[in-house]
């Protein structure tokens, strides 16, 4: 089976990504290390055929953010993990919203209400690629973890934004991160 590539999202593909409990974000500068993180929580919305949101909720890095305002680059990868194998990727540009921008509460609408959301990425996707997938194995979901949210809401708003200020203005790499900004 040969990937495929398109230049936006079909529906075949939008309700594959609308089944998907987990997703790998993977972000880098020219000089940055690469970085790639697993997401989950119901935090990823397609809007369009070529755009997609993604809620970013806080984390022990926030590599994503800064990559993503000193280069843009993102590719965001869906694996199958029951039924047909299929790998897709998502190849495109982002910009950060933070919760103090304008355009937050328009985006954050798309999402449920969730403890520690940090940052809403805005990608602009310019190449959609399926590939065979059939060397991954098969899982069973079992449930969402609900420590990140009930961490988040015990350390309240205020807690939340000096966790921001201790553990993310800048990257490993020390690349600013604008959060607090």
């Amino acid at each position: 089976m040969m990937g495929k590539q398109f230049n936006h999202i079909n529906s075949r593909l939008k309700s594959f990504i609308a089944k998907q409990k987990i997703f790998f974000v993977a972000t880098a500068t020219a000089d940055s290390r690469v970085n790639l993180s697993p997401k989950g929580m119901d935090t990823f919305k397609v809007l369009n055929n070529n755009k997609v949101l993604w809620l970013n909720l806080t984390g022990s890095g926030n590599e994503t953010a800064a990559h993503i305002q000193k280069d843009g680059r993102i590719t965001i990868m869906f694996c199958a993990f029951e039924g047909a194998p299929m790998i897709l990727r998502l190849y495109g540009t982002a910009k950060v919203i933070h919760p103090k921008d304008e355009e937050w509460k328009e985006n954050y609408a798309n999402f449920k209400d969730l403890a520690g959301a940090r940052q809403i990425f805005d990608v602009t996707v310019d190449l959609v690629q399926t590939s065979c997938g059939m060397s991954i194995p098969y899982f069973d979901f079992k449930e969402e973890r609900l420590q990140l949210d009930q961490w988040a809401n015990e350390k309240g708003e205020e807690g939340i934004k000096n966790y921001w200020k201790e553990k993310n203005e800048e990257s490993i790499d020390g690349i600013p991160t604008y959060i607090n900004d």
